[in-house]
């Protein structure tokens, strides 16, 4: 088995080497593409179907829209172009013969989405619109990191109409609660929600609200953004309706997404020098046997045992793997730590004798995790166990957050505290105040908290006098 660089030493050489050794994916001919193997697809999959699961309960469900997307829908929109055109990927030719009309490979929806629903609205009672869309989309990107930034990335992205203001932004300040919600029960993530500032708002939206999580190197990674597009893609699309009160109306559109990026922070915020640690509601194994034995007959006693105990957890609803490789002991323990498997079940000639089992924590290394039980009611046993492993997981993640936060009220302090993590701040909501923090110190604005107490500041970059604190940080 490799070395895995500790996080310690190199912490983007760690994400790689766990990556890798986890079996999560594979590079791909084309630059900045991957391919994703069957343990990363599953992991992706368990976390898609329980946020898609979250959508469908607020009322949203999923469509499909073409993959290629006439160049001049995105010229309809002046600041959505603008914003994406040194990302887009544009095709030429098909058929071995020149388009009459460049087509772009979707970097996003809306201008697609834009089209159909200005067909589909006419009347106050088609609305609202509540869909979703699980798709890839492609984005020229410069520089690239699996899962974390590539061309090619899988997402979800939602799109809806409304007949007033008030129906749209309750939309984008719900879906802003999904998200974080989905990190915190399903993924062990806590985040920051808040308001993006007027530089880092999505293109061609009136408001952007973000979820911002910290990584294990302390770095920040968007992890999930809702968008109040107000009425530009509707005036743009012409999506009007006839309103009760019997005038013609422009829609109010939102759009919102989280990408399989997501998946890579959760990656970077739980892992340790093991590999992974995945928390049991998306792991794509959550518990697997471990069969100890030395001679014949004592692996034929053992595996009988460990296949019953299998089919148990299996039919008590647990992803359950049996791992019948011949290999030692202490190379499957390794590989499935590495992996990150939450509860590790071991079964040697004591156990069968005993009729009882040793259970192992990935999220406690060594002996303190280790705990000795009776293999009768070992699956209710093993199920609570997965929720203290999640609870454990997301203190650990809460608590390393809230240490790395730091408050700064002058220039000098922000400059020294963005060097140990993020930095609470006041900020002139200004585009040239966004322009001097990524000049002179690398680092963005990542939002503007919602949960802050009110009070007057001067700007740590202009000296204004200014009502809210930023969090600005280094940023995946």
């Amino acid at each position: 088995m490799a070395k895995i660089t500790p996080r310690s030493e190199d912490f983007n050489q760690w994400y790689l080497d766990v990556l890798r050794e986890a079996d999560m994916f594979d590079y791909a001919p084309v630059r900045g593409c991957i391919v994703v193997k069957p343990y990363g697809w599953t992991l992706y999959e368990n976390m898609r179907d329980l946020l898609d699961r979250r959508f469908k309960d607020t009322g949203h469900s999923n469509a499909a829209f073409p993959l290629l997307i006439p160049m001049s829908f995105l010229k309809r929109e002046a600041s959505h172009v603008e914003g994406f055109s040194p990302e887009l990927a544009v095709v030429t030719h098909g058929g071995g013969e020149e388009l009459e009309e460049p087509l772009v490979i979707r970097p996003t929806s809306e201008t697609i989405i834009g089209h159909s629903y200005a067909q589909w609205v006419k009347s106050y009672r088609d609305l609202p619109i509540l869909i979703n869309l699980w798709n890839s989309v492609v984005r020229w990107e410069k520089r690239t990191k699996p899962f974390l930034r590539t061309m090619e990335f899988y997402w979800q992205e939602g799109h809806t109409a409304h007949a007033t203001h008030e129906e749209s932004w309750a939309e984008v300040t719900q879906m802003l609660d999904v998200y974080h919600t989905h990190g915190v029960e399903d993924c062990a993530v806590p985040s920051v929600k808040g308001r993006k500032s007027r530089n880092e708002r999505f293109a061609g939206a009136i408001n952007t609200l973000s979820v911002e999580a910290m990584m294990g190197d302390k770095r920040a990674l968007q992890a999930g953004t809702s968008h109040d597009l107000g009425q530009n893609f509707a005036r743009a699309f012409d999506i009007k309706f006839l309103d009760r009160d019997n005038t013609e109306k422009h829609c109010w559109t939102t759009s919102w997404g989280l990408s399989w990026r997501f998946m890579g922070g959760m990656i970077m915020i739980h892992g340790d020098d093991q590999g992974l640690r995945l928390p049991p509601r998306i792991a794509p194994i959550q518990a697997v046997i471990v069969p100890i034995y030395k001679s014949d007959d004592e692996k034929a006693k053992v595996m009988e045992a460990a296949d019953r105990i299998r089919l148990t957890l299996k039919a008590a609803g647990i992803k359950v793997k049996l791992d019948d490789r011949d290999e030692t002991p202490g190379f499957k323990f390794n590989d499935w730590e590495m992996r990150g498997v939450p509860v590790r079940v071991e079964v040697g000639p004591r156990d069968v004798a005993n009729n009882s089992v040793a259970l192992a924590r990935r999220d406690i290394p060594g002996k303190a995790g280790k705990i000795f039980t009776p293999q009768e009611g070992l699956a209710d046993k093993i199920k609570g166990l997965f929720d203290e492993i999640h609870a454990s997981l997301l203190r650990q993640a809460e608590a390393f957050q809230k240490a790395n936060i730091r408050e700064a009220n002058t220039w000098e302090e922000l400059k020294a505290g963005v060097q140990e993590g993020w930095v609470l701040a006041p900020l002139l909501d200004d585009p040239a105040v966004d322009a001097k923090l990524k000049e002179e110190l690398q680092v963005t604005n990542r939002n503007f908290p919602f949960d802050q107490a009110p009070g007057e500041w001067n700007c740590v970059v202009t000296g204004k006098p200014v009502t809210e604190r930023a969090l600005i940080s280094r940023a995946y």
